[in-house]
């Protein structure tokens, strides 16, 4: 090599010189900053409902398919109604043949009021016994007990004819929310009873996150003036923000809407919702992702992530000393959340000045710092 750069030089070629030149540096100081504190979570509607039947029978019709966006009391299912018809029918009869016989007790007691009160005008007049007397206040005591069992018997008959009548609307199976269909694991012809899930309608309007707040960031809340024990608090925490597996951003801010208020001893942990709108249907129960709570740090010391370096377990910062060469400083970093920046929580103060870009080619006591003398020479 050597030989080669004696010949370069005997043949009057210039050899490039190596010209120093300054590091970019950062000099440190406070500001605030958000950082994004992430939870895993899992998405469900607001109003998840399980449709069951609520009768026996054959199901008939399937009026809708999964997935499809159905609104409240849009019919969704049909059960063979024909027995339940039947039952109202009959029910209708025995209440017609208890109101005729409330009829027919209705007259008895007006005939045998008419026969007392003839007996007791008579027996007034001594023309009839005591005992024709009593007997026929017996028959008339008799008819208006009738009569309040005829009226029992329309009671019974009634609320027969009402039960047969609802179970007869129970053929008819409607959403009681609106929302998206879930998997519909019956087919049309299965015998049906209560005991069956027909599907589960996911009520979508707003979705539900669900996630686990650590202990220990539920007393930095709470250190930081945060109270999670009312629903006024809550809606003094800040919007929050959801972000799915992919990635994706979801458009829509939620809010923190409620908390159990106590800490699971075995994962350390308070279960809390977020409450998300979701007039478009973007989102779908069982959707996984993470939500986002935004802290906001003030006066902190941020530095670019180029400018950490890391050397095995440890973090280090190369401070510019006054005669312009580096020095390494061991400092304890938190992610700020962003992918560019480390927040300082030990090693550095206002005022120090760290080299930033090309910070992981540097080496101790070397000068990072020149002149333009320096530089241009």
């Amino acid at each position: 090599m050597f030989s080669f750069a004696f010949a370069l030089a005997s043949c009057n070629i210039d050899m490039p010189k190596e010209t120093p030149s300054s590091f970019e540096t950062l000099m440190v100081k406070k500001q605030n900053i958000t950082v994004p504190i992430k939870f895993s979570a899992k998405m469900r509607g607001q109003a998840d409902v399980t449709i069951t039947p609520q009768v026996n029978g054959q199901l008939t019709q399937i009026r809708v398919s999964e997935g499809q966006q159905v609104v409240r009391g849009q019919v969704l299912f049909v059960i063979d109604s024909r027995t339940a018809q039947h039952d109202v029918e009959s029910a209708q009869a025995n209440l017609q043949a208890a109101q005729a016989n409330l009829t027919a007790a209705q007259a008895q007691a007006n005939s045998a009021r008419l026969e007392y009160e003839s007996n007791k005008n008579l027996f007034e007049k001594k023309i009839v016994s005591r005992y024709m007397l009593d007997n026929s206040l017996n028959n008339y005591k008799q008819a208006q007990a009738a009569i309040t069992q005829a009226k029992a018997a329309i009671s019974q008959a009634q609320a027969a004819v009402n039960q047969a009548r609802v179970n007869l609307g129970f053929c008819t199976i409607t959403s009681p929310v609106s929302g998206v269909i879930g998997e519909i694991p019956v087919r049309a012809g299965d015998q049906v009873s209560p005991a069956t899930q027909l599907t589960i309608v996911s009520g979508n309007t707003f979705m539900e996150a669900e996630f686990s707040l650590p202990e220990s960031v539920l007393e930095s809340a709470v250190a930081a003036g945060y109270s999670v024990k009312s629903a006024d608090a809550l809606r003094g925490l800040p919007e929050v923000t959801f972000v799915m597996k992919n990635g994706h951003v979801y458009e829509h801010k939620g809010r923190v809407s409620s908390t159990t208020g106590i800490v699971n001893a075995t994962t350390g942990s308070i279960s809390c919702k977020a409450t998300f709108p979701n007039p478009d249907g973007q989102l779908y129960s069982g959707v996984q992702g993470s939500v986002v709570l935004p802290d906001e740090m003030k006066g902190v010391i941020v530095v670019p992530q180029i400018a950490v370096v890391r050397l095995q377990d440890r973090s280090l910062v190369y401070k510019v000393k006054a005669d312009s060469t580096v020095t390494a400083v061991v400092v304890t970093t938190e992610d700020a959340g962003n992918g560019k920046d480390f927040i300082i929580r030990k090693g550095l103060n206002v005022g120090d000045k760290i080299v930033t870009d090309g910070a992981n080619n540097v080496q101790e006591g070397q000068k990072v710092l020149f002149s333009k003398q320096e530089e241009n020479k």
